[in-house]
């Protein structure tokens, strides 16, 4: 090996290599070298694509009785990977250590839940997203009419999860309504189930968990739901990917594109959450 270093040395002296043909010394070649392949998409080499999952956030992602990754997310990509016609593997990963790994190259891409946002677009590249969670209203079990537009809601008293953007919504397009801050999405139930409210207004899985699994939860039904407006609540739920990776992401949007037509999506969301998420 040091003989053939040396050789690579000798004529790296007289003309450069031909693949970085502009550098004028091994260091830089390797330098540049080096640089074309952490930048280069890394799953074209590679015979399976890796995906990472927190497996913290059911119904989207979980650990099951094996300790196995399971969830929406774990059946979407293993349909996904179908389309693409690759072979795939799941590994778990915590929270905070996902988008390093990405960059790290640990794995290939991130189905964790990962909602896109300005801050995570700085070092992560997104597919099209596949979760855009309705936001959903709330009223008593035998409420009548699922009119909940800003001028049906005039005047009347709306639930709210305090500080977070169902709020900065109500706030923004429902002014005529008297908006109640809440502590948690819980009390705020419970006080509709009191009388003490008119509406709730939250996300869709979150309520539609509530009512499900709560006794207090058969006080309430969902009446209607609100339009996903990417300005209060972002743009959706989406594979995380290096932002070389290209071709990767394209196989992704592709990919993804397929399942909605085919209706296999449909299957799947209607599975883990009874409800349209995109």
């Amino acid at each position: 090996m040091g003989s053939q270093n040396a050789g690579q040395r000798r004529r790296t002296r007289e003309r450069p290599l031909p693949a970085c043909h502009a550098l004028r010394t091994l260091a830089s070649s390797l330098f540049a070298c080096a640089f074309l392949l952490s930048t280069a998409p890394a799953f074209a080499a590679q015979s399976e694509l890796v995906i990472a999952s927190e497996g913290a956030r059911p119904p989207y992602n979980y650990l099951d009785a094996a300790n196995e990754l399971a969830g929406f997310e774990i059946d979407l990509g293993k349909l996904l990977c179908a389309r693409m016609k690759v072979k795939c593997r799941f590994v778990a990963q915590d929270w905070e250590s996902l988008i390093p790994g990405l960059l790290d190259r640990q794995y290939d891409a991130i189905m964790a839940a990962l909602e896109i946002n300005d801050e995570t677009r700085k070092s992560v590249a997104f597919s099209k997203p596949y979760v855009r969670m309705p936001s959903a209203f709330l009223a008593q079990a035998d409420a009548k009419g699922t009119d909940v537009s800003p001028a049906a809601l005039k005047g009347r008293s709306i639930g709210v999860e305090a500080g977070g953007a169902h709020e900065a919504f109500l706030r923004d397009v429902y002014p005529e309504s008297d908006i109640k801050p809440y502590a948690t999405l819980e009390e705020a139930i419970l006080d509709l189930g009191e009388g003490r409210v008119d509406f709730v207004i939250a996300d869709k899985d979150a309520a539609a968990d509530f009512l499900k699994t709560r006794n207090e939860g058969r006080c309430c039904k969902i009446v209607a739901d609100s339009p996903h407006v990417p300005a209060y609540f972002g743009e959706g739920v989406a594979v995380g990917l290096r932002p070389g990776d290209k071709a990767l992401k394209a196989m992704f949007d592709k990919a993804l594109d397929e399942v909605e037509a085919d209706g296999s999506f449909a299957r799947l969301e209607a599975a883990w959450f009874g409800f349209k998420v995109n």
